[in-house]
């Protein structure tokens, strides 16, 4: 029996999406499949506020982050660490072999921007990693505040995991002079896994082809050659796009605005209800709009509520890595409405006789 997706990616999947899914199948080199991408576009830009090209990565938004940091920097790489996932990306530099260094603080408090400032300071960086929106904890960091002084060092590069909030909430790449912002269409999209949306600038692109090549499959440079025929170096995830293109549509007549307004509603809602019974993870006005964590000041078994709705058809998710059973998070994103969002948390309320 399926059950109802509340977890913070992937998230539900409407049935609209699932039929688009099972277009029939298209030959990747074929006028059709470059029609399909060539569409997508304008669609995508709009959604991101961007002129720039957005690239279609046929991998899990972690091949992106790797993509970012393994083509843009030169010198040595900032990342900034609050989080599970802003701490992967810092793996994942390393691992390459990126010259690389953590502003690291706890996972509960917001990057500020004046702690980047006397980092950036130093001249020793070229590029600047930041999870906007950590999924692991639900803490939206200050994004515009990041910007404007990331800003004020013409030579670094402003890379952003948009992972769990772009499609939900309003990220406006170029007048935040973002040049590399990435997320998997299986959170606020609401599409299954396999596809990122990539947002490249013209500095990105130029910054790659001074690097040294570190990858085949996820080089900048080879993309962006095929992406100006409205191709992909290699197979693409069509199947995807034609669901994606579907989204984009429904995004659409929603109204971008729109959609960014219900998702705020959304979280308002939710968070309310956090702090009547529970508490929120992260510090006081840094909560995120599309995933609320909650810390369990109840000392409920997470594990056992979850069981329970699962007997209804439901699952929400247990906290992330150090924080299981500590917190516990429910998403209020992609083509969730605020009815969803009542009828849930009145049954967690009647399982927990609250």
């Amino acid at each position: 029996m399926h059950k109802r997706l509340f977890t913070p990616g992937p998230t539900e999947v409407r049935p609209e999406i699932l039929q688009a899914l099972s277009t029939p199948q298209i030959h990747h080199r074929s006028k059709e499949s470059s029609d399909l991408y060539a569409d997508l576009q304008p669609k995508l830009q709009k959604l991101l506020y961007t002129e720039k090209p957005i690239l279609l990565f046929t991998s899990s938004s972690t091949g992106a982050m790797e993509a970012a940091v393994t083509n843009t920097v030169k010198k040595k790489c900032l990342n900034l660490v609050n989080g599970a996932f802003s701490g992967r990306w810092h793996k994942i530099a390393v691992m390459n072999g990126v010259p690389c260094e953590t502003l690291e603080i706890e996972w509960d408090k917001a990057i500020k921007a004046d702690l980047i400032d006397q980092k950036l300071a130093s001249n020793e960086f070229d590029a600047v990693t930041l999870v906007f929106n950590e999924t692991s904890t639900g803490l939206m960091n200050p994004l515009e505040d990041i910007a404007e002084v990331i800003q004020k060092y013409p030579d670094v590069m402003f890379l952003v995991d948009a992972v769990s909030a772009m499609a939900g909430v309003k990220i406006e790449v170029d007048r935040l002079g973002i040049d590399i912002c990435l997320a998997g269409v299986q959170k606020a999209f609401a599409l299954p896994p396999g596809l990122t949306v990539v947002s490249v600038s013209d500095r990105a692109l130029q910054r790659a082809e001074e690097v040294e090549p570190r990858s085949y499959y996820f080089n900048l440079p080879l993309m962006y050659k095929y992406h100006q025929k409205h191709q992909s170096p290699v197979t693409p995830a069509t199947s995807l796009m034609f669901a994606l293109n579907t989204q984009m549509n429904s995004i659409l007549e929603e109204g971008i605005e729109n959609r960014f307004i219900r998702h705020e509603k959304m979280a308002l809602y939710v968070q309310k209800w956090a702090r009547k019974y529970f508490d929120i993870y992260p510090e006081k006005g840094y909560e995120s709009k599309t995933l609320t964590c909650f810390r369990n000041t109840r000392k409920i078994s997470v594990a056992d509520l979850s069981e329970e709705l699962g007997k209804h058809s439901v699952r929400i998710s247990n906290g992330y890595g150090k924080l299981k059973e500590e917190t516990f998070r429910i998403a209020h994103m992609g083509d969730t409405q605020i009815q969803d969002i009542i009828g849930l948390l009145g049954l967690i309320e009647n399982i927990l006789d609250l």
